[in-house]
């Protein structure tokens, strides 16, 4: 038996996709029977800056944990049982481990990593980053997962420095860079695909400091000819995102903390071009005919230094957007081939490893 233990789903983010495609995937790739374990309804009004309630989640992890401690009671837990948390930042894998041990309950654990106080660019990182209690629990929940999944490299290694402080080698089946489960997404968006572009350019990410909206918004006065669109502005549903998503011709990233980042492959799937900078795990992840040099955006005043270079750059993308689409197509199969499938996940759950 394979049991999720999900992360609340927002309705406007990614979450909720997972919660209706992850267990159907999961199901068949492994040939396994999978439960959801939920807590229920989730407070839809994310705290500012970040991607769930911090009050709401503690709420829903724990009624996760409650109906986990009724599944030991009853003895529904079995020798074998694979809980994968889709979240790994969720303290209740503590209780989780606490009770399979001292029951004698032999399972396996895993958790997929998104982001922790490890990253000093993370909302967490910003405001609880310098605190012993976080940085010991995230070091416990790592240690209680038998596999910790990463998306990246640069999240891998950003992870690894901050608790062992240097280039550590690690067991294989320990931490393990794999695909996000998201091979939904492109049946999902092929609609949107082939919509009249316009000359729009989208600013999709969370309006907070790691992802630099200033920068975007100070564009718009050197862009006059096109219209920029801070998405989160905008509050949009979904299919509104979407679809405007479709008529895009680029999305645009400033961001100074990203592990993945799933806005700017949504917008590949539609057609729509990428401009990243070439760090985190943009680096890895992008064709260098989407990346722009980091030192551009690596705070405000490099990006005034060097705005001439990129408003030159953003131009080029928008007048020239024809010639971009056979690049784009390399770069839809790099993302869905090595970070959008879940198959080394599921291959990972299924085989013990």
């Amino acid at each position: 038996m394979i049991y999720i233990v999900d992360i609340e789903a927002v309705d406007t983010r990614y979450t909720k996709q997972w919660k209706e495609y992850l267990p159907k995937q999961l199901k068949r790739a492994t040939n396994e029977q999978v439960e959801v374990i939920s807590g229920g309804d989730t407070p839809q009004a994310t705290t500012p800056g970040a991607f769930l309630n911090f009050g709401g989640t503690n709420v829903y992890k724990s009624k996760q944990l409650e109906q986990i401690g009724e599944m030991f009671c009853n003895g529904q837990v079995k020798d074998g049982d694979y809980f994968l948390y889709t979240d790994a930042w969720n303290p209740t894998v503590i209780q989780l481990r606490y009770m399979a041990e001292l029951l004698g309950v032999n399972i396996r654990v895993g958790g997929l990593w998104h982001a922790g106080s490890y990253d000093p660019q993370d909302f967490l990182g910003r405001l609880i980053g310098d605190k012993p209690w976080v940085r010991n629990a995230e070091r416990s929940m790592f240690e209680c997962y038998d596999n910790n999944f990463f998306a990246s490299d640069f999240h891998i290694n950003i992870f690894v420095e901050a608790f062992w402080g240097v280039a550590k080698q690690l067991d294989n089946g320990k931490v393990q860079r794999v695909g996000w489960p998201m091979e939904y997404l492109k049946n999902s968006l092929d609609s949107y695909r082939g919509m009249p572009k316009e000359n729009i350019i989208l600013f999709p990410h969370r309006i907070a400091p790691e992802k630099q909206p200033d920068i975007f918004r100070d564009l718009r006065t050197h862009l006059p000819d096109y219209e920029l669109i801070v998405c989160q502005e905008q509050e949009l549903s979904k299919i509104e995102y979407h679809n405007l998503l479709g008529r895009a011709k680029l999305v645009f990233s400033a961001n100074l903390q990203e592990t993945l980042g799933i806005s700017w492959y949504e917008g590949a799937l539609v057609d729509t071009l990428p401009m990243v900078p070439d760090r985190l795990s943009y680096s890895e992840m992008a064709l260098n005919e989407f990346k722009y040099p980091s030192q551009w955006t690596v705070d405000f005043k490099n990006y005034e230094t060097n705005r001439e270079q990129l408003v030159k750059r953003i131009k080029d993308y928008m007048e020239n957007y024809e010639e971009y689409l056979p690049a784009l197509q390399k770069q839809v199969r790099k993302l869905q081939d090595d970070f959008f499938s879940g198959q080394k996940l599921y291959g990972a759950i299924g085989n013990g490893s």
